[in-house]
């Protein structure tokens, strides 16, 4: 079999180097799609020639150099493309990616800064059939699985709420939610009800966070959920569930305890991760091209519905009252709440 051609949007430049402005994820996706040994790196994109020299250097690789992501997937007919920019850029790069053909897209997370958007992705690849996918790795890391292992075979009992704390619940919070619907077998929310707090005006990779949030939701299946963010967002573990046999908590992307009614006292466990995140998704996302019909476990199948639930909770603060899915504000309503000056270091301050 030959090699499928693999192309890279947004090389950058590795975390905390010189000039670098954000993590340099091109820099963990190329290292785990090229162990797969299935692929061939064609050729990298990026608006600044020097970060994709210093890429191609430090990669060891020939692939060829395109200023413009378009042209070069118009040349290059890639079979897996890579987009490892902000969260801004993904939906016109996802799109474009479609269109000129590509197999599988692999974008960065969180999928894009506005409900319309991330919605538009999904569309655009379910037209074109590509194979859409996002970097929610931590459902490749062994604990996370072990919990999922532990909710399916009853250890805890039926399903009850399921808890996260998170620094912010966009960028972060991306994560957390999609490993909750990871534990509730991918059910759809049925409503989210939320409040958000912006003292200031926080970005990270140019998108707005909140300073502090609170978001409470409905699974179809009855589940509720509780993500707390921000200021104070301590609930005693990174992960709580709760099921009416007993609990479970992870306390780390490593280790997990477990507690039911029959053995009430914590029972810790340490699950070594084997082989990198990184590298295992890889491998998952290639396999959809080796076997027809596999979904991998970073779909956006799945990423859709979580991040539904992100723009539900900005949307619920705005609207102040709960808001039943599906989600139908097509923006961004944090962002609109910051230009209105409804939130943020510009609100009028409540009198005493």
């Amino acid at each position: 079999m030959s090699a499928y051609r693999y192309v890279i949007i947004g090389t950058g430049r590795p975390h905390r180097t010189e000039d670098s402005t954000g993590f340099g994820m091109a820099h963990a996706h190329y290292p785990a799609f090229q162990q797969t040994g299935k692929v061939h790196l064609t050729a990298v994109s990026d608006l600044v020639e020097s970060r994709s020299r210093f890429f191609l250097e430090k990669h060891q690789t020939d692939a060829a150099y395109y200023a413009d992501y378009q042209t070069m997937l118009s040349k290059e007919k890639p079979d897996i493309v890579s987009i490892c920019t902000w969260p801004h850029l993904h939906a016109d790069m996802t799109v474009a990616a479609a269109e000129a053909g590509a197999k599988v897209i692999h974008c960065e997370k969180p999928m894009a800064t506005t409900w319309a958007d991330c919605k538009r992705m999904k569309a655009a690849a379910d037209k074109t059939g590509a194979l859409l996918s996002f970097g929610h790795q931590r459902r490749h890391i062994g604990v996370f699985q072990k919990t999922r292992d532990f909710i399916q075979q009853g250890a805890v009992g039926e399903l009850v709420q399921i808890e996260a704390e998170v620094g912010d619940m966009f960028d972060w919070g991306t994560h957390w939610l999609d490993m909750m619907f990871y534990y509730n077998a991918e059910t759809p929310a049925e409503w989210v009800m939320a409040q958000i707090d912006s003292r200031t005006e926080k970005s990270i990779f140019g998108a707005f966070m909140e300073n502090q949030g609170i978001c409470y939701f409905k699974w179809r299946n009855g589940v509720r959920g509780i993500l707390v963010s921000g200021h104070e967002a301590h609930i005693g573990c990174v992960h709580r569930i709760i099921g009416k046999n007993g609990t479970i908590e992870l306390l780390s992307e490593r280790k997990l305890r477990i507690s039911t009614h029959q053995n009430p006292a914590w029972v810790e466990i340490e699950i070594p991760q084997q082989k990198p995140e990184s590298f295992l998704t890889a491998d998952d996302v290639v396999r959809q091209l080796d076997e027809p019909g596999h979904r991998c476990l970073v779909s956006a199948n799945y990423a859709i519905q979580s991040t539904e639930v992100i723009f539900a909770a900005y949307y619920s603060s705005l609207y102040r009252g709960r808001i039943d899915l599906p989600l139908q504000h097509p923006g961004n309503a944090l962002i609109e709440m910051l230009q209105d000056g409804s939130i943020g270091p510009n609100r009028k301050k409540l009198e005493n």
